[in-house]
């Protein structure tokens, strides 16, 4: 996959995925991420990409000419043809909540193109001729549009065939099939009079698994169960809730 991140503050995109698990798909050249620097795509002398809204108001908007230069010249393709084959997404606290499901989808596609937002956002003509996908990480105001970019990168990339050393990895982790995980221990057994539930330790494996999944639809019934709603659950799943629900009262709670 190869991911082109337009934004006014390439370095900290680069910084962060020389590291860790996108670093590694990097590596292995399962994915290239690069950032591009939208004060290199201005007309102006002076490098200005923003600009005062028509209007009035307050704040600072990032113009249109400069992103639109920037993924022309990203991609060698006109304004109009982009979004036609190039997913192209808008980091803004208008977009859709981004989530597991979300990342598997985009996990699917060859090339993404992030734009990332800034002051008062961009420029209506930009979310108009050239976003595919408006994202937000969440419901709270950020300085700019690096930080969910950079959620949505590592979502995104760790979920490519090859990035982490088995499947199952990332199977297992939370929202993978709309659950919480369940709890994990290592060594040693015993801490300060704390110890390791005795089933993990029991070399069964059904049990442990039959375990794991209890535990994990217990979590998400006490910490999310907004969840269970969309969940794919099997029959053995939904009497295990039944005797929950009954066991704790109607909410849950």
């Amino acid at each position: 996959m190869k991911i082109d991140v337009v934004t006014i503050f390439p370095d900290v995109i680069e910084t962060v995925c020389r590291h860790s698990i996108v670093g590694r798909a990097q590596k292995k050249k399962i994915a290239g991420i690069k950032a591009h620097n939208i004060r290199n795509f201005t007309p102006s002398p002076h490098q200005s990409v923003d600009d005062y809204s028509y209007g009035g108001g307050p704040g600072m908007l990032l113009m249109a000419e400069p992103i639109f230069r920037a993924v022309e010249s990203i991609t060698g393709k006109g304004a109009r043809s982009v979004r036609k084959k190039i997913r192209v997404i808008l980091t803004s606290p208008q977009g859709e909540l981004f989530d597991q499901q979300k990342a598997k989808e985009l996990a699917k596609e060859k090339r993404l193109i992030i734009i990332c937002g800034h002051y008062k956002g961009v420029d209506e003509r930009v979310r108009e001729s050239l976003i595919t996908d408006e994202i937000s990480i969440g419901d709270y105001v950020l300085t700019g549009g690096e930080l969910p970019a950079l959620v949505i990168i590592d979502a995104v990339v760790r979920l490519l065939p090859g990035v982490l050393n088995r499947e199952e990895s990332y199977k297992s982790d939370s929202f993978y099939d709309t659950l919480l995980d369940c709890p994990h221990y290592t060594r040693p057994v015993r801490f300060r009079g704390m110890t390791v539930p005795p089933v993990l330790l029991s070399g069964n494996h059904s049990e442990i698994e039959r375990w794991r999944k209890e535990k994990a639809l217990e979590a998400t019934f006490f910490k999310r169960p907004d969840l269970l709603k969309n969940g794919r659950l099997s029959g053995e799943d939904g009497k295990f809730l039944r005797a929950l629900k009954r066991k704790n009262g109607k909410g849950g709670k």
